[in-house]
């Protein structure tokens, strides 16, 4: 199904759409461009957002562009660490929808920021299940050859990948609170 060889057919698109090809191709090097974001912290960026995906173009693309960015191997694993921590973390978070769902919850709207608060009953439900996610996120998240900051901001990216309104709000607010303890710095 997938072959190396197949990507380099992208560039019929060139012929057959060359406005909207173009448009991307610009847009895409705009996104990757140096910023406030350095070239290697996007890049890595890319690379988690490509293992949510689960492309593996993208996987390929965006781990030879990282290494051309001067990323270690090591980088890029914690890179993939967090956007695995924070895929898995977009379905644990969106438990508690299953939660309000079983309990035939009425409310109409199917995403409250309180709703995260029932969370801990899946830790009831299954303990040792939670707990060792638990363990992985926080150590997917702890500054090693990344910082924290490096690794909340992959994250932010990843979550808005998933499209998870828990994981958004709790990595944003993360960073946040992370650049106010600086001020006071």
């Amino acid at each position: 199904m997938y072959n190396k060889s197949y990507f380099s057919r992208l560039g019929e698109f060139k012929e057959l759409a060359p406005a909207a090809f173009e448009a991307f191709m610009a847009f895409d090097q705009q996104a990757l461009r140096e910023g406030q974001l350095d070239g290697k912290l996007k890049e890595l960026i890319a690379v988690a957002v490509a293992h949510t995906t689960g492309c593996p173009y993208c996987i390929e693309l965006h781990v030879n562009q990282v290494k051309q960015k001067g990323a270690t191997k090591g980088e890029m694993a914690e890179a993939v660490m967090v956007a695995t921590a924070l895929k898995a973390g977009s379905a644990i978070a969106h438990s508690v929808n299953a939660l309000n769902a079983y309990d035939d919850f009425t409310e109409d709207s199917l995403y409250e920021s309180s709703y995260f608060k029932r969370l801990p009953e899946l830790k009831e439900l299954s303990p040792g299940a939670f707990k060792t996610f638990i363990e992985f996120d926080q150590e997917a998240l702890k500054p090693g050859a990344l910082t924290k900051k490096e690794k909340e901001l992959i994250a932010i990216a990843v979550a808005h990948t998933t499209g998870c309104p828990y994981c958004i709000e709790l990595h944003t607010d993360g960073v946040k609170k992370k650049q106010e303890h600086q001020k006071k710095k």
